[in-house]
Formats: C-alpha cells, sequence, structure tokens
C-alpha cells in the first residue's frame, strides 16, 4: 500500500509516476494523479499521444495558476521560489521554470531582476497599458484624465447578460467614462459588470479612486482581469456618442468591443468604446 504524501500539494516521482524527460514532461498513469492535477488517460505501451495530454511543466502551471486564484498570493506578492516550488510539486527546478515563463508570457506574474517573482498587478505601468492600445501618431506618450460620467445598478439586456455568462434581467453595473487626452475627449466607453461580482461599487467610488480602473477592480473587490477578447471595426458617430466625444454626427469613429476574464476563462466585463483617431491609433503587437 502507498502512502499519502503528506503535503497534498506534492506531486513529483511518487504522485505523477514515470520518468520526466529534459523538456519538463513526463507520463502520468491515472492511478497516481493528485486530486487537483489534470488527470491524462492511460494509454497502451506505444500508442500516440491524444491532444489531451498535458505536458508536466503544463501541469504545474495549471496548479500554480489555482493558487494565484485562491489568492494565496495576491497580486504584488512574491510567490515562492523556484527551488520551492519544485520542493513543493516534487518536480525539477527546470520543470518550474518552464512553467513560470509561461505565466510570465501570461502576464500573470513578472520576473524581477535579482528579486524574485511576483504576482503581476493592474497598478504596473507595462500591465496599465496592456489593456490602452491607443497610440499618438507622433510617438510621444502623453497623460489622460479619466472622467465618469454615470455608475447605475440595471437589468441586463439579454446580449450583455450573454456575454457576461449570467441570467438575462440579473442586475449589473453600466458605467461611462470619457478619456481625454490633452483635454480633448478621445475614449467614450460604456463598461458592463456583473452586479453580484461588484456590489458597493458606486459612483463616488469610482470618482474617488485615482488609479486605473482595473486596479480599483483588483484591488477593491478581489477580481483581477487575466485576458481580454477584441473586436475592432470603423464606425459612423451616432448622436449620443458624437455629443460626448464632440464631434459631428457620421464622424468615423474606431468602435473596440471587448470581453475581459479573470482566472478560469470567467467573464467579468463588458466595454464598448468609441475612438477618435484624428491624431491617434489602435496598435496591437503580435508575438
Amino acid at each position: 500500500m502507498i502512502a499519502t504524501p503528506p503535503n497534498p500539494h506534492a506531486i513529483g516521482l511518487a504522485a505523477i509516476g514515470g520518468e520526466e524527460r529534459q523538456d519538463g514532461t513526463r507520463d502520468t498513469p491515472p492511478e497516481h494523479v493528485q486530486p487537483d492535477l489534470p488527470r491524462t488517460e492511460a494509454k497502451p505501451e506505444n500508442a500516440a499521444i491524444s491532444p489531451t495530454f498535458s505536458p508536466l511543466y503544463r501541469q504545474i502551471k495549471a496548479l500554480i495558476t489555482q493558487r494565484l486564484e485562491s489568492g494565496e498570493w495576491r497580486p504584488g506578492d512574491m510567490i515562492s521560489s523556484e527551488i520551492e516550488l519544485a520542493t513543493r510539486y516534487r518536480v525539477s527546478q527546470g520543470t518550474v521554470r518552464k512553467a513560470i515563463d509561461e505565466l510570465a508570457a501570461e502576464n500573470l506574474v513578472l520576473r524581477r531582476q535579482g528579486k524574485g517573482t511576483f504576482v503581476a498587478t493592474h497598478n504596473e505601468d507595462r500591465v496599465q497599458f496592456r489593456f490602452l492600445r491607443l497610440l499618438p501618431d507622433d510617438g510621444e506618450m502623453r497623460p489622460h484624465v479619466s472622467e465618469f460620467l454615470e455608475c447605475r445598478r440595471v437589468r441586463a439586456p439579454a446580449e450583455i447578460a450573454r456575454q457576461l455568462d449570467v441570467p438575462a434581467a440579473t442586475p449589473v453595473l453600466r458605467i461611462k467614462r470619457v478619456l481625454r487626452f490633452e483635454e480633448r475627449p478621445t475614449v467614450f466607453e460604456e463598461i458592463w459588470l456583473p452586479g453580484a461580482t461588484f456590489r458597493g461599487l458606486t459612483m463616488e467610488r469610482l470618482a474617488g479612486y485615482k488609479g486605473p480602473f482595473y486596479a480599483l477592480l483588483e484591488t477593491e473587490f478581489g477580481t483581477r482581469l487575466v485576458r481580454a477578447s477584441e473586436r475592432v471595426r470603423a464606425v459612423a458617430a451616432q448622436a449620443p456618442v458624437a455629443a460626448v466625444l464632440g464631434v459631428a454626427v457620421g464622424s468615423p469613429l474606431l468602435s473596440v468591443e471587448r470581453s475581459a476574464f479573470s482566472y478560469g476563462d470567467r467573464p467579468v466585463e463588458i466595454r464598448r468604446g468609441w475612438y477618435v483617431t484624428d491624431h491617434y491609433h489602435y496598435q496591437n503587437d503580435l508575438n
């Protein structure tokens, strides 16, 4: 009878089984997988690996992500060292390093030379501008001013409810704001948030917070946005939007529709933005 490892997070040779390869992968017999480790199907010897096979470093990445989601390490906290994580999960340091490399590439953690690895926060400049892609044509970054126009609790329209994955007519927050660059209204946004997640978010609270909007959701409500999907297209300014942006009805604008997600691909924000691009452009860097 095999004794259960004392550490519930340990998943090494005893927990996973098989030999770890140099590329950080290892075959994973189901009978040895810990409850919180993604399972792989048992296969006959020499059978081809199916698309569901998960390399060992990806399994370690999933476990670290679970710890981030659970709040073991808060935004801005330093996570355990690679050596400590390797000991905890009973894998090689190289496997842990490869897992953290992917988390860093996804902006979930930040490596700081000589200091360690930290949970990314929306207060970091490099993270803030991940989600603001509007840049001046002359290349010179300029500060902008955010002005909230409305924060109201309403019943979710059917399309918003579908995108937020909540029942139709569920209470949601509708926020409107304008971003001014050099005192000119340049971006008008309509933001929808699930009401249950952001109870207590009011116009007064928004107006009193001086940091980035996503940092407010992160620090005040414990919700971190980790990825977003956007649709971009050219549109003609309708009267309500034109009035806010100070342009003529029918003027060309850039429309950006964003769905933002927290851990586990949980939708937590729907955003519709209209951009004046006379002197600005929307830049997306692809790797």
